[in-house]
């Protein structure tokens, strides 16, 4: 597995974080040795410290950074979902660089092992690990929760801040990158013999596309397809394989995209406004027999237009993007790439 550079993870970040901004324990994994050193960087650790789970994870939702937890309360269940962990991980990294003190370096390799322990022989991750009986024990692309965990995966490879994890837990961490690779390529839905994109979960053992939470259907996922792609696009030297399947989502992309219609995520109808000069939008779910949109009210039924769902969900959900632009733009940079197959 090829090493890619910290610029690059950087700005990978961004990409495949399509639906969530960073959590706060993201945002303390960014700060100054100095930071760390100090008042404020002790108390956010100490925090952190305090939410990890006997598993070795943190939950969701929560911010690990700015209070403790307190032992009256129920420690909620860690999970992988909303970048959940992936950022306490980073920021116990940081901190051990910064101070050298060992309870960081051993909240993080009881997080780090938990990580790789929760990947399935076939590559994929669920959201929680142990595994859940529900939805979530799927693997999971929705809201980029795999791509979010390569990523780090990725970085642990090549920030220097994590050559305390050694040699063996580094080879590990490679064979656990090249099966999440494999994973990908395997779960990429076929339509008549054609590869398309991904669906938003695959079955656990099957791979097929599977249901989340009820209005969250089987489909072909405009969202977080494209985070799979812009990831599978900072490989180096990718294989012919990984070019396959790039080369098929990107043609995708540009056979899905509504042209003449502005969308605006809200209360008020029609959600999507007549407009010629509009950029172009991807629903975030197409049929996978026909490949047209789809949209799904709470009580699961799916119907053709985001207008005939209750305001809760058709103004509480981002059912329309602009994430194939991103895909487009990013390549056109990667045909350029001198490492292609």
């Amino acid at each position: 597995m090829q090493r890619l550079s910290i610029v690059i993870l950087a700005v990978l970040a961004v990409n495949a974080s399509l639906l969530s901004a960073a959590t706060p324990a993201e945002k303390v994994a960014k700060q100054t040795d100095e930071w760390f050193r100090g008042a404020q960087g002790q108390h956010a650790m100490r925090c952190i410290l305090s939410w990890q789970t006997d598993h070795g994870d943190w939950p969701k939702n929560t911010d690990t950074t700015s209070k403790p937890f307190t032992a009256d309360d129920e420690k909620p269940n860690g999970t992988f979902d909303n970048g959940a962990t992936i950022g306490e991980l980073q920021a116990l990294a940081r901190a051990f660089k910064a101070t050298g003190q060992n309870e960081y370096k051993s909240a993080f390799l009881k997080g780090f092992d938990h990580l790789l322990a929760a990947q399935y022989p076939n590559g994929g991750w669920p959201q929680y690990f142990p595994l859940s009986k529900k939805y979530h024990r799927h693997i999971t692309f929705n809201d980029g929760t795999m791509i979010h965990i390569m990523q780090f995966l990725e970085e642990t490879q090549s920030d220097p801040s994590y050559m305390f994890i050694g040699d063996q837990r580094q080879a590990s961490t490679r064979t656990a990158l090249d099966r999440g690779i494999q994973c990908i390529l395997d779960c990429q839905v076929i339509v008549d013999g054609v590869r398309t994109v991904w669906c938003a979960q695959h079955h656990a053992e099957t791979l097929t596309p599977v249901l989340a939470r009820s209005y969250e259907h089987p489909s072909l996922s405009g969202a977080e397809s494209a985070g799979v792609l812009l990831y599978l696009m900072t490989q180096n030297n990718p294989s012919p394989q990984v070019a396959e399947a790039i080369e098929a989502g990107v043609k995708w992309f540009d056979q899905s995209k509504i042209l003449g219609f502005r969308y605006k995520k809200r209360k008020e109808l029609p959600s999507l406004e007549s407009d010629r000069d509009a950029p172009p939008l991807w629903a975030r779910f197409y049929k996978i027999e026909t490949n047209r949109p789809m949209f799904s009210d709470r009580d699961g039924v799916v119907v053709d237009d985001l207008d005939q769902i209750g305001e809760e969900r058709r103004s509480g959900y981002s059912w329309y993007g602009n994430w194939g632009t991103k895909v487009s733009k990013a390549h056109a940079k990667w045909e350029t790439r001198s490492d292609l197959p």
